[in-house]
């Protein structure tokens, strides 16, 4: 027998594979669409959220739901709390990536910042090729004290963690595709 995290279903993207059910995921993607319809600060979004979380908890049978298949169920929830201009405007972000910038700064070994640059910056540019709206880069002061083979932090500790964001923020604006909508997280 397979037990699901959380006992939620896995949701089916039209490309890629299954990902896991993310209450932050839906939560993003009904500011966005409360946003296009006018509500720019739509305090029901984790209401919504939280309520097709306990749907698909309490009541959907299934091990694997097609993102389509909860958008639809989205879209009619909100049809009937009344929000119809939300619910024509609603359309699932595409899944979070998140990336460990300690397993890049391990692969890459001590002292190896080149490699570790390039490996970061060839998997932000296929996460954005992937039209991923939200990145999560986690781990960066291990990252940078494993770079920079340290046990305590230091001033040149300092100076390669701006310089890691520097390059991210960077490299995440010249890789986005005209018009793409980009959420980044650097913790």
């Amino acid at each position: 027998m397979i037990a699901l995290k959380d006992n939620l279903p896995l949701l089916r993207f039209e490309t890629g594979p299954l990902v896991e059910f993310e209450q932050a995921w839906l939560v993003r993607s009904l500011a966005r669409a409360a946003h296009k319809a006018g509500f720019p600060n739509w305090w029901l979004a984790h209401h919504v959220a939280e309520s097709v979380r306990a749907y698909l908890f309490l009541e959907f049978e299934g091990t694997v739901m097609g993102v389509r298949q909860l958008a639809t169920a989205v879209q009619s929830v909100l049809q009937v709390i009344g929000y119809a201009e939300v619910a024509h405007c609603f359309e699932p972000l595409p899944p979070s990536a998140s990336l460990s910038l300690v397993d890049f700064a391990r692969e890459a070994g001590t002292g190896y910042e080149l490699a570790f640059f390039e490996m970061l910056d060839r998997n932000i540019r296929d996460l954005l090729a992937a039209r991923a709206a939200h990145l999560e880069l986690r781990g960066l002061e291990r990252c940078v004290k494993h770079l920079r083979a340290r046990k305590c932090w230091s001033r040149d500790c300092e100076t390669l963690r701006a310089e890691i964001v520097c390059f991210v923020r960077e490299r995440v604006v010249s890789a986005a595709l005209p018009g793409q909508e980009i959420h980044l997280t650097l913790k």
